[in-house]
Order: C-alpha cells, then structure tokens, then sequence
C-alpha cells in the first residue's frame, strides 16, 4: 500500500464513529474513557462483547457482527490503515454493533475492565515460530494472563489459524497449565460436526488457504 493511501485511510480512520485510537499514555494511565464501560458508553445496550484480536482488515469483526447482532464486538489491532476497510463497511452497511479499536494487543487489560469480555476470537494471529519470539505469540503464558483478567469467568477464546505450530504449541500449553480445551480441531473445513461459526466466515487470506488445500485448525478454550 502506498504512503499517500496510507496517510488517506488514517485521516479517515479520524472521522469514522466507529473508530477509537487512544493513545498510549491514555491507556496506561487509565485515562481511557471507555475501560469497564464500552456496552453503556460506546454501544449503548447491554449485549455481550466479543472481541477480535489483531483482526487486519475487519473482515471477521464486520461478518460476526452482521451474524450476530445481539452482540458488541471490537475489533483490535495496531494498523489502522488495515482495519480502515472493515470500519468504513461497517459505516456503510449500517452495522451498529461492531467497533475497531487501534492499540497493540498488549495494552488489552488497558482498554477493558476486568471481567468485562464475554469471548476473544484471534483469528490467523503470526505464529511467531522462533524460538526467541515467543512473548509475541498471542497464546503464550502472559497473554492468556491478560485475557483472563478482562474475560468473564464462564468467557472462552477462539484461535483460528493456518498454522499447525500455533495450533499444536496452544494445545501443549492449555493441557501443560490446566486450562480446559472446549474444543479442538485440526482441520475444520474436513471434519464434520465443526461450529457453525468457524466454518461460515472466512476472510480473504483464509479462502486462499483453503484454495491451496491448507487445513484450518480451531480451539475453543476457557482459561483457569
């Protein structure tokens, strides 16, 4: 993507309702406005909220909130030109109950309260395979931590992905630290009796998997 495309979806990003970019400092310093409150201050109802973990152009964040409707969800993610797409069709179509929100992922327990969150969804996070990369996987120790703090007690998470890695270190880690797998399958698109809601939506990058014959893994998890 070009830099003056870039420098146009950003200053977009800017006018969209549907859009919050606080800044760091704001989050750390518990400034930000919507932490505990998002159903009353930003959806203005009481439906669950569902959020969206680096969730690149929206594309899931926007089918989940068309699907569902009783339901708030937030889609995250630090590059605002990426969700800009998702943002402006959700403007256009009309869909209230979806929001995108641009932080990084580990600023999470900054922007949601505790035990705010009904359910996560990570969705073809980068499976960080080095060794050395560890702390950036999205399913690591820490970041379960994090989620737990902000998810309900009975809240799950969803990890969809292409990559076998990620899908085998997430089952090793739930099993290894006693957190309970709801479900797990390695190839959903294959297997009968897979959720409706994994198989229904894909994003763009997902039917090209699907084209080169890749399975698509999914776990569905509660976090002890």
């Amino acid at each position: 993507m070009g830099s003056k495309n870039k420098l146009r979806r950003f200053k977009e990003n800017e006018t969209f309702a549907n859009v919050i970019q606080p800044s760091r400092e704001e989050l750390v310093e518990s400034n930000f406005p919507f932490k505990g409150v998002w159903r009353e201050k930003f959806f203005k109802n009481n439906n669950p909220l569902v959020l969206e973990l680096g969730c690149g152009k929206g594309e899931y964040s926007v089918a989940l909130a068309k699907k569902y409707p009783n339901k708030n969800f937030v889609g995250i993610d630090i590059k605002g030109a990426r969700f800009w797409r998702g943002a402006k069709t959700a403007l256009e179509e009309n869909i209230p109950n979806v929001a995108f929100l641009r932080t990084q992922i580990e600023l999470i327990d900054h922007a949601f309260g505790t035990q705010e969150v009904d359910e996560i969804w990570i969705t073809f996070p980068d499976p960080q395979i080095k060794y050395k990369r560890t702390k950036h996987r999205m399913t690591n120790a820490q970041f379960l931590q994090r989620y737990k703090q902000i998810l309900k007690p009975d809240g799950v998470v969803n990890l969809k992905t292409d990559s076998e890695f990620m899908h085998g270190y997430t089952l090793g880690l739930l099993h290894g630290a006693g957190h309970e797998v709801l479900y797990a399958n390695h190839n959903v698109y294959k297997q009968e009796g897979s959720p409706e809601e994994v198989t229904s939506i894909q994003t763009f990058y997902e039917s090209q998997y699907l084209e080169q014959d890749k399975p698509i893994t999914y776990i569905r998890f509660k976090i002890n």
